[in-house]
């Protein structure tokens, strides 16, 4: 059985460019500097696991109030 390098560095780029967007996106609603909160999502979903725990974190998170 041959290991593809390249498909895992694919499928590890696509993680971190979801990853990274899923984190802007749900970040715009609760905190109040998304721009930060997409790289730290980004940088967390180099390792898959924890990228989809930081999404499922701020998907939990309260939205902040609108002044």
């Amino acid at each position: 059985m041959n290991i593809n390098t390249t498909l895992i560095g694919e499928v590890i780029l696509c993680s971190i460019i979801i990853g990274g967007a899923l984190s802007y996106y749900f970040a715009r609603r609760k905190t109040t500097s998304p721009k930060i909160t997409a790289i730290v999502g980004a940088l967390l979903s180099i390792v898959p696991i924890l990228g989809l725990i930081y999404v499922a974190l701020l998907a939990l998170k309260d939205d902040i109030a609108k002044t």
